[in-house]
């Protein structure tokens, strides 16, 4: 086998990057660890294990970001889309799978491809060089050997930690007729106006209520594995801090001074919620220091009592897990290479992507790109306009740095957030509902993905 493509990890980004790559006419050996060692939480040394859940969440390609993904996989030639459609189990609109019939097909098919060869044993440091074309898709559980060699190629320090996640909301579900624009002491920092951020206020009884939610509310337990991880950065659930005392969190990220309520510049705010640009469409804001442990529905009941965000859509909810993820806008080109090492490619969570699917879809575009640059060629991205070009957008200059750049950085499920904006359609003169209007906005958005996205692979040939 000459110069084959390396690829470590035959989790759902691995797998997928394999196949892709070997019908793409490459030779691949792809390399997993379990089976001579195991994870904390993999149960077999099947690939595509399914860990956690067994969906792929939403199958609605029409409506929704997700099942668009879905379908561009599929038109792409994915593995795992066409072993998830046949192991398909009944779950309402969304693709559930039956796991172990999945995980066994998706093992079956790799190991019978006559392109792949897998070799079993943990990669437990940088690969050599004379492996010219490598995919790391090794996951949000990297082994802790390999994962210190990452961080030290790349000077990144500590990738295993608590990934803090703030709640993610779309810019125009946010009401500014209670919220308004305005940095703190008006302060114009680099590439700032002086009106950085939106600003939710709160009066003491409003305030008083939102910190009694925090702390009724259900959260989440942290797994065996992750209780002795430490918290990235020292950033602590707001829960934990309200803990503390109920004056903690207004002296901390509510904290009022320094702002002025525009609609109502004579009365001083108690407390001022803050959400800060997250991308740079300017279609998705972060809730500034709103990492959480609340369980999903809590987060949304209590999130919705910020005045300006009744009404709120959430693109993605917060979290604090153990995770193990590059700081990608920093370290990785547009072909999923890092620019140290432009050899290594990465695919899957460890580029800060969230969700099976998502994990997958980046594993395709890795296995194509690795492939065409075996046979002397480069691949394009996608469009941003699609699903797929959109995550690979984010994750290699779609996101807002800042001074902290790693801690800004937040892994992302797809969501239409992260595609630039669409025109929605409408009849002349008639005006459309809310919920119409929503509707016609998804569709726009999938419309125009699946044409751009198919565009795309006609000029690949």
């Amino acid at each position: 086998m000459t110069n084959p493509i390396h690829i470590i990890g035959a989790g759902m980004a691995g797998s997928e990057a394999a196949w892709a790559a070997a019908q793409a006419g490459a030779d691949v050996i792809l390399h997993e660890m379990r089976g001579p060692r195991q994870t904390e939480v993999h149960k077999t040394d099947g690939f595509a294990e399914l860990v956690c859940s067994n969906s792929f969440r939403s199958d609605d390609k029409d409506q929704n970001a997700v099942g668009l993904l879905h379908e561009e996989m599929r038109l792409a030639g994915s593995l795992i889309m066409d072993v998830a459609g046949r192991h398909q189990v009944p779950a309402g609109g969304a693709l559930a799978v039956d796991r172990d019939g999945f995980s066994q097909e998706v093992t079956a098919r790799i190991s019978a491809h006559p392109r792949i060869t897998i070799e079993r044993g943990e990669v437990e440091t940088i690969p050599p060089e004379d492996w010219e074309n490598v995919i790391i898709a090794t996951g949000p559980l990297t082994s802790p050997k390999l994962a210190a060699a990452i961080g030290a190629l790349t000077g990144e320090a500590g990738l295993a930690f608590f990934d803090a996640i703030a709640p993610i909301v779309y810019r125009d579900s946010i009401d500014m007729g209670k919220a308004w624009f305005q940095s703190r002491y008006d302060k114009v920092g680099p590439g700032g106006t002086g009106k950085d951020y939106i600003n939710c206020p709160m009066d003491k009884a409003q305030y008083d209520a939102f910190i009694a939610a925090l702390l009724a509310g259900e959260k989440t337990e942290f797994r065996d594995f992750e209780k002795d991880t430490p918290y990235f950065d020292g950033c602590l659930p707001i829960e934990v801090m309200a803990e503390r005392g109920p004056e903690t969190l207004r002296h901390g990220p509510m904290k009022p001074m320094g702002l002025t309520n525009s609609h109502n510049p004579t009365v001083k705010a108690h407390a001022v919620v803050q959400l800060r640009q997250d991308n740079a469409l300017g279609t998705l804001y972060n809730i500034v220091g709103f990492q959480t442990k609340l369980k999903y529905a809590e987060q949304v009941a209590v999130f919705k009592t910020i005045p300006g965000l009744e009404n709120a859509e959430f693109a993605r909810l917060g979290g604090l897990h153990r995770n193990t993820f590059l700081n990608s806008p920093k370290l990785l080109d547009d072909q999923l290479r890092l620019r140290l090492q432009p050899r290594l490619r990465f695919a899957g969570q460890i580029t800060g992507v969230e969700g099976y699917v998502e994990s997958a879809a980046m594993g395709l575009m890795a296995g194509r790109m690795a492939a065409a640059q075996a046979a002397g060629r480069t691949m394009p991205a996608p469009p941003a306009t699609t699903a797929h070009g959109a995550l690979i957008n984010h994750i290699t200059g779609g996101h807002i740095a800042t001074t902290d750049n790693h801690a800004s950085f937040q892994p992302m499920n797809i969501n239409f957030g992260l595609m630039p904006p669409v025109v929605v359609p409408r009849e002349a003169g008639k005006k459309m509902q809310h919920k119409d209007k929503q509707v016609a906005r998804k569709r726009a958005y999938t419309s125009r993905a699946l044409t751009d996205f198919k565009g795309w692979l006609a000029a690949l040939g």
